[in-house]
């Protein structure tokens, strides 16, 4: 949960960057995940537009977060490039699991289930 500190010696687009890189460093936001967007968050929050672009922009700097348009705002792959690749892949998965209407029970247990198989060779 980001709270901003109206009475703190830093700036507020710092408060929200910095909680928002603790979040994607715990894994509270997982890669792929979806970020509202900046004036919702700026509703939510009770900040300035500019500021919450502000913090998007020097996550997105730092490669914490990628926008993909007019898709959205998204919580970038971290890590290395393996690491990176199954996340998006996860995100994936995970988004084709809502489309269907699965319960996250079934959907893991369908992975763990493909993790334990034998892969198929030709």
């Amino acid at each position: 949960m980001i709270v901003i500190d109206p009475a703190s010696a830093v700036p507020p687009f710092e408060q929200l960057r910095s909680q928002l890189v603790d979040e994607i460093a715990a894994g509270s936001l997982a890669a792929g995940a979806r970020l509202p967007t900046v004036r919702r968050l700026a509703d939510d929050l009770g900040l300035a537009p500019g500021t919450v672009a502000r913090a998007y922009r020097e996550l997105e700097a730092s490669g914490f977060i990628e926008t993909r348009g007019r898709h959205g705002t998204f919580v970038a792959p971290q890590g290395d490039v393996a690491r990176q690749q199954a996340q998006r892949a996860a995100a994936a998965f995970a988004e084709q699991i809502r489309a269907l209407r699965l319960d996250a029970d079934d959907a893991l247990a369908l992975v763990a289930a493909a993790l334990r198989s034998e892969p198929l060779t030709s």
